[in-house]
């Protein structure tokens, strides 16, 4: 099947749509030539509102860890998208987001990963796509993994979810910014170089 069919097929998929407030809205970007991907947890209420991953406060950050602005990391010839849960999931009653649902990686992934032969490099954004692709090489903590990235290079870069959280753990972590950051630009602007 071509990725363009298969891209329409995801998007009219609604295998949960019972289970999602907002209704099923399948989110994400690709295409076959993109050599970084990133594999994040879920589009946010922003996101489906717009249909444009990432449109928020937290892909604010993300572009800034990586060093991309938005047209580049927009450019779907450039950067791949796909979340591990494809919809919105619906907020939690104290504060952020529902964890992705649970039938979306297994049922999408491994089809639309075989169409992008090009990639050089996954970020594994947030412990929910960490935990899917890193399986029992991931350590004990989403710190804990992100702090060791250098095992999971170059295929993997394990980095934390960009909420408005991330800014409390960063200042306890600040090797994050000192250590991650750089190298994740550097391979940002190796892979999704134009």
């Amino acid at each position: 099947m071509s990725l363009k069919r298969l891209l329409r097929r995801v998007r009219a998929c609604a295998i949960c749509e019972t289970a999602l407030p907002l209704g099923a809205r399948p989110i994400l970007q690709l295409a076959g030539a993109a050599r970084l991907l990133i594999i994040g947890q879920a589009p946010g209420r922003k996101a489906h509102a717009t249909g444009l991953p990432w449109n928020d406060a937290s892909g604010d950050r993300l572009r800034d860890w990586m060093g991309l602005d938005r047209a580049a990391f927009h450019d779907e010839g450039r950067v791949a998208i796909l979340p591990i849960g494809l919809c919105y999931p619906g907020s939690e009653p104290g504060g952020g987001d529902k964890p992705p649902r649970r039938e979306c990686a297994p049922l999408w992934h491994a089809r639309l990963l075989k169409h992008l032969p090009a990639i050089e490099a996954t970020l594994l954004v947030g412990h929910h796509a960490q935990r899917f692709y890193l399986g029992s090489t991931g350590q004990a903590t989403m710190t804990d993994t992100v702090k060791a990235f250098r095992q999971y290079g170059p295929r993997f870069v394990p980095l934390p979810h960009p909420s408005w959280r991330s800014t409390l753990w960063m200042r306890e972590h600040p090797w994050f910014e000192a250590e991650v950051v750089p190298e994740l630009r550097r391979i940002v602007r190796r892979a999704a170089r134009p």
